[in-house]
């Protein structure tokens, strides 16, 4: 994904004198020269090393070492599809940081990219070529035998998938923000972030265009001394400099198959998986981890609640402590989940604002929790990471607090069913729609709306990320969203207590359409006492797959359908005062691609037809959401 690890690990260091460094935060002030010289003193450098794969194939690796280390020493593992040959940013500092706290640091390019040879892919073979890896590093002379993988996003996704092979000197693993690694895991079939309940998302494409490079440059296999390619290394970068795009125009671009040919991209990785299904074979034949796989891994996990992922990043949390083809790793599954947007981390602490909403002090030493964890399982330390510790901690939104659980979701939260309820006109934030607890009667009008796919409900804020600036994750406002005739807004009364929200938010929609096809986005808000519209988290789901991803089906005019939307995870309090609010609409973008409402091969379309949609209520139609609230 888009390279915020700097973002994520942003603790400085900061020159105290000539020659040692201390922590500090915001280490972006901070030259690249001093840290430069304290990765001299301290870290002996191994550029280049190409490390064989068992097809032929080497990829290259850099190996910093403590200098003047000795005995056998345990390994962290950082794999990426990045540029990090000239260390800076996140991963400079836990190079040095790691080597510190006595650790072998491992940064490696996947297979195509940069110095690595063979042809790249997402996650960049995972199973085979971290497999290999990780035997090669358990047979250095340096090597205790122990590693552990460590990284957000990309560096993160690539270790789920590895986990599954359970290799013997994978002792432990830290996946932050690792949804673009998950396929088909529990209730969510994403393939990877590809899609949201069969609806692909547009981040990917922008992303591709950003990282993939199908014309790039390699150095000759023939080239084998190792000292010769750490200097071309040092000297050079093979990065690509592609021409920029204006993604906020360019994302409009139909048909959506044609977006990157359209600037000129050589056809690769983008035109293979727009022509899929979320149900095509293919998926299983690259990176992504699916259920069933089994899980062999002691796992700490980080997540987000504003991440594109959070939901699948949890069912794949439960599924791993569920697996126990490892019971040792089942046992030892934890998560801590943060509210802050994708791969984020160094945002925690006082005064914390994702978006525009402020999130209280959400302080979290995220240091002592992954060295604690690797000191527990690649030195054997075991009171570095207390066996009392709880197995899920998560940040409760609007309460502006950390809290325990010893699963997710809580072991206390309970079903709240509210009905979506109105007159027949629930549009726009001024209409007579409402959540009730009671079930409506019959007769109770439904409430419809037209649908344009050329005049798209615009997506602002909710979880997202590596988008090009299209969207911007996090808390705002909703207003703006809620004045449109297209959105359907159904809100609580203020309530006379707390609401404490923590797992899974479920929706089940009776709709019908005009349209052989369309889809049906949901919105969870929190509407302050001032009418701030606090987005909590979303939703969409394309109607042709209501029968399963495997069975699409086509509406017909008219006809009342059921659809059951992936699931929204969150925690949050919605406080004395607020209100919660549900959104329905055919459209949430460009956080998605727009439904053309034709039920053709919806991705090679240009023309779209305009959609009359409708939620119906009643005893036999009702529509509700389901909050999971601790009791």
């Amino acid at each position: 994904m888009k390279r915020l690890i700097a973002s994520f690990v942003a603790i400085a260091l900061i020159a105290s004198d000539a020659s040692t460094l201390v922590l500090a935060q915001d280490y972006s002030k901070y030259s690249q020269e001093a840290l430069d010289k304290e990765l001299a003193r301290t870290v002996a450098a191994r550029l280049g090393v190409m490390v064989p794969m068992r097809d032929g194939l080497a990829l290259s690796t850099d190996v910093y070492t403590p200098k003047n280390a000795k005995g056998p020493l345990p390994t962290i593992f950082w794999k990426t599809p990045y540029n990090e040959h000239k260390l800076r940013g996140g991963t400079l500092r836990y190079v040095l940081e790691s080597v510190k706290r006595g650790y072998v640091f491992i940064v490696q390019n996947e297979r195509g990219r940069y110095f690595s040879q063979g042809k790249w892919e997402i996650l960049g073979h995972p199973q085979t070529d971290g497999y290999d890896t990780l035997s090669w590093i358990a047979q250095q002379a340096w090597s205790n035998g122990k590693v552990g993988t460590l990284g957000c996003s990309s560096s993160a996704e690539w270790q789920l998938a590895l986990a599954a092979m359970n290799h013997p000197a994978h002792a432990a693993m830290v996946p932050m923000s690792a949804g673009a690694g998950i396929g088909k895991v529990g209730r969510f079939q994403e393939q990877g972030n590809w899609y949201t309940g069969g609806v692909p998302r547009n981040l990917f494409f922008v992303w591709l265009y950003g990282v993939e490079n199908p014309l790039r440059a390699e150095l000759p296999a023939s080239l084998t001394d190792e000292t010769l390619r750490a200097r071309i290394e040092a000297y050079n970068d093979l990065d690509a400099t592609k021409p920029k795009v204006d993604w906020n125009k360019q994302i409009k671009h139909l048909p959506v198959d044609q977006m990157l040919s359209s600037l000129g991209e050589p056809p690769s990785t983008f035109e293979q998986f727009i022509k899929r299904t979320p149900a095509d074979p293919a998926w299983h034949q690259g990176g992504l981890y699916h259920e069933g796989m089994g899980w062999g891994v002691p796992a700490l996990w980080f997540n987000s609640w504003y991440d594109v992922s959070i939901g699948p990043n949890l069912e794949l949390f439960n599924a791993a402590r569920a697996a126990n083809t490892d019971k040792e790793a089942s046992a030892n599954q934890y998560a801590v989940v943060a509210p802050v947007p994708h791969c984020q981390y160094a945002r925690l602490g006082p005064d914390t604002v994702v978006g525009e909403r402020a999130m209280g002090d959400t302080s979290f030493d995220v240091d002592a929790a992954v060295y604690g964890w690797f000191d527990r399982w690649l030195k054997g330390e075991r009171k570095a990471f207390p066996a009392a510790t709880p197995h899920v901690r998560y940040y409760m939104m609007g309460a502006n607090r950390w809290q325990s659980a010893a699963q997710w979701p809580p072991e206390n939260a309970q079903p709240m069913r509210l009905y979506l309820r109105s007159k027949g006109n629930a549009n726009t934030l001024n209409g007579d729609g409402r959540l009730a607890a009671e079930a409506p009667p019959a007769g109770e009008a439904p409430d419809r709306y037209r649908y344009d796919p050329m005049n798209p409900v615009q997506t602002i804020g909710g979880g997202d990320c590596c988008n090009g600036g299209v969207v911007v994750p996090g808390a705002f406002d909703q207003r703006q969203v809620e004045a449109r005739g297209d959105v359907l807004v159904y809100s609580s009364d203020p309530l006379t207590r707390p609401v404490d929200v923590a797992g899974f938010v479920d929706a089940v929609l009776k709709v019908s359409s005009s349209a052989r096809d369309t889809d049906f986005a949901v919105k969870l808000v929190d509407v302050a006492p001032d009418g701030t519209a606090w987005i909590v988290g979303d939703t969409i789901f394309r109607a042709r797959y209501r029968k399963g991803y495997d069975k699409p089906a086509l509406m017909t005019p008219g006809e009342v359908v059921t659809i059951h939307p992936t699931p929204i995870a969150t925690a949050i309090q919605f406080g004395v005062g607020h209100r919660i609010r549900v959104e329905v609409s055919s459209s949430n973008f460009p956080k998605f691609v727009r439904n053309l409402n034709t039920g053709g091969p919806n991705e090679s379309e240009k023309e779209g037809v305009v959609a009359d949609n409708a939620v119906y209520h009643g005893p036999d139609a009702a529509s509700y959401i389901e909050l999971p609230v601790l009791r």
